[in-house]
């Protein structure tokens, strides 16, 4: 058998003893402080993180805000070229969308068509020197309304019936229209120069259209 290893002192054991103590409780004591360190750190880094969640939703709100403004303001924008341009407007289509490439601030680029459309002329009337043109539209429109009469009252003269009392009533109706038939073709007219149809050339079309429809009235063989 091998013989027994002495042994150190109590005294040594227990100083030993208190040394291992010791450094445990340090140890412990380490461990606790880089828990705490720990948790403080990923309580500033969650606090951290719902800051830039709310300041994120916050942006997106505003910048959702921006969209629908700016989409606004250029579906207003294009209807008012449109109606600018008239007639001709409608090859134009729809609004175009956001181009892919785009950047910076949208605003400025509104305000500068905003300001462009503001300088543009405003479609005046028509000038005086149309007016034949509006008196044969007015004559024009009256013929029409007078021969779909004329037809009206001989598809009633050929029925029986209630066609033979109502075409006549009914051809009368257009003929009398027929002052308010010219104003279609004026209209196109003052599309296609960029006009509107004021006042004046209305006045034009519908007198020279009552005047022809009384004249084709009282030529008309009894």
């Amino acid at each position: 058998m091998n013989e027994p290893v002495a042994s150190e002192t109590y005294a040594a054991q227990i100083r030993r003893l208190a040394e291992l103590t010791s450094r445990v409780a340090a140890q412990r004591e380490e461990a606790h402080t880089w828990y705490a360190q720990q948790c403080a750190a990923a309580d500033r880094a969650v606090a951290e993180a719902t800051a830039q969640v709310r300041r994120a939703g916050a942006e997106a709100a505003e910048a959702r805000e921006l969209v629908e403004r700016v989409d606004a303001e250029a579906a207003h924008l294009w209807q008012e070229l449109r109606t600018r341009l008239g007639a001709s407007a409608r090859r134009l289509g729809d609004p175009p969308g956001p181009a892919r490439d785009a950047s910076g601030d949208p605003v400025p680029l509104l305000h500068g068509v905003r300001e462009l459309l503001d300088r543009t002329r405003q479609p005046g009337e028509l000038p005086g020197s149309l007016n034949p043109l509006l008196v044969l539209c007015g004559v024009g429109g009256a013929v029409v309304a007078y021969v779909l009469g004329v037809g009206a009252r001989a598809v009633g003269a050929g029925s029986g019936g209630d066609l033979a009392v109502g075409m006549p009533v009914l051809g009368l109706v257009v003929t009398l229209l027929g002052p308010l038939v010219g104003l279609a073709p004026a209209r196109l007219l003052a599309d296609r120069r960029h006009a509107v149809l004021g006042p004046r050339p209305i006045t034009v079309v519908l007198t020279a259209g009552l005047v022809m429809t009384v004249l084709l009235l009282a030529l008309a063989p009894r």
